[in-house]
């Protein structure tokens, strides 16, 4: 196919041939020349005008009929026009489908713009956050949902994690919030209903209390009998000495189990109590090292210390006492005999340290993820021979979590491992200023 272009400037050649021609006829070739050229441009202005009429119209206008390039030039446009208005509509049915789903979402969602304006939110949203149509479009979503722990979230646009806080509007629901940037500085906000969660989790709790306190009575009971047929064991046969001793260890591995649960059960339904209080940890720590070596006298274990004597944090001393001894028993069960761990309590730019080193058998890869999780067991059987409960290390977890710290597990199979608690700086107090501020 020819390109129309050539036929438009062979169409130009061919006029201005024939102007030229006409012009040598009468005598007068620049007169018919300009003539020719005048007409031709009055051609394309007509067109021109045609053009601008017609896009001025509706997009669904047929175009007008043109000859020449201008057939091509109305052509190509009423194409595009053709593909616009499908691109067009396939994007609003696109949209239409979104809105109807997020509106039939049960979350609620929220589309806000980068001055934290709302753009449009669903009907969840509506029953969850207390939002209203249409008064509420173009309003400042910090404005509506007014709560301090989201103001914070919000404002500090962090929004890897998500916050928790109760329903403006139903205050026995609590809601999930996360923040979701996605296209040009719009971000989509989802709040979701885990009141239901929340209850279930609360009458867990309270049944796990509630069975390890009935469990406490009879145990009692039992442990005072086992104690005193250990006082007369003499007077039993030989052959019952063994299932006495199997009995008496079984029963104090139940008592610790019992207490584990009823702390594991504090620290999950406990409201946070932040202290105020500096504690001593160099000194906590030599404690703890001293308890752990009486444990630890069968397999000789070489216990190091590498101790920082003017690095205090604030903490509840009482929890994290708990979650440095569970540590230590851990790597005490864990190491071979004459073993060697090695306590370290150091700061650096990111915080205080407390970290345990062994040199024991080892976790592999696939299980460091879950070791926190209440009573997941590596090895089942060597974890019952090793007396734990399987509770340790959920409850040093939680202890760091109430604090603001967090726990951080390297391990190889066959090399030991090291588990460190990581405090964040905040939390750090010297006692040479407290003595300071004390003066």
């Amino acid at each position: 196919m020819q390109n129309p272009w050539s036929k438009e400037l062979g169409r130009f050649t061919a006029l201005v041939a024939a102007a030229v021609f006409m012009g040598v006829i009468i005598q007068h070739p620049l007169f018919t020349v300009l003539l020719s050229l005048c007409a031709y441009t009055a051609w394309h202005i007509v067109n021109i005008f045609r053009l601008e009429q017609w896009l001025r119209q509706s997009s669904t206008a047929t175009p007008p009929h043109g000859i020449g390039i201008w057939e091509h030039i109305f052509y190509h446009l009423y194409q595009i026009q053709v593909r616009h208005r499908k691109q067009k509509q396939k994007l609003t049915d696109q949209l239409k489908q979104f809105k109807e789903s997020a509106t039939a979402f049960p979350d609620a969602t929220v589309v806000i713009n980068a001055q934290g304006e709302i753009e449009w939110f669903n009907r969840s949203a509506m029953d969850l956050l207390g939002l209203k149509t249409p008064t509420d479009f173009g309003q400042r979503i910090i404005s509506l949902v007014r709560h301090p722990r989201f103001t914070h979230y919000y404002n500090q646009r962090q929004y890897q994690d998500s916050i928790q806080i109760p329903s403006p509007v139903k205050d026995h629901i609590s809601l999930h919030i996360s923040i979701i940037p996605f296209g040009q500085e719009l971000y989509l906000l989802v709040a979701r209903d885990i009141s239901r969660i929340i209850h279930l989790e609360k009458m867990r709790s309270d049944f796990i209390a509630n069975v390890s306190h009935e469990l406490r009575t009879p145990l009692t009971v039992i442990s005072g009998l086992l104690e005193t047929l250990q006082d007369d064991k003499a007077a039993f046969p030989q052959r019952h000495h063994r299932p006495l001793d199997l009995m008496t260890e079984q029963s104090l591995r139940m008592e610790r189990l019992i207490e584990d649960l009823l702390l594991l059960t504090k620290l999950e339904t406990e409201p946070v109590k932040h202290e105020n209080k500096s504690v001593d940890i160099p000194t906590l720590i030599r404690s703890l090292t001293e308890e752990a070596m009486v444990i630890s006298t069968v397999k000789q274990h070489n216990i190091t210390l590498e101790i920082d004597d003017n690095l205090w944090i604030t903490c509840k001393e009482k929890e994290l006492a708990s979650a440095f001894m569970n540590l230590i028993s851990n790597a005490i069960r864990y190491t071979p005999a004459q073993g060697q761990i090695r306590l370290s309590w150091y700061s650096d730019t990111h915080g205080a340290h407390f970290s345990v080193a062994d040199n024991g058998i080892g976790v592999s890869a696939q299980h460091i993820g879950r070791l926190t999780e209440r009573f997941y067991r590596v090895d089942v059987s060597r974890s019952r021979d090793t007396g734990g409960t399987g509770l340790g290390l959920a409850i040093v977890k939680h202890v760091l979590e109430r604090t603001g710290g967090s726990l951080h597990i390297d391990s190889e199979i066959g090399k030991g491992s090291c588990f460190r608690c990581d405090f964040p700086p905040h939390l750090i107090h010297s006692p040479d200023i407290l003595d300071r501020q004390n003066a």
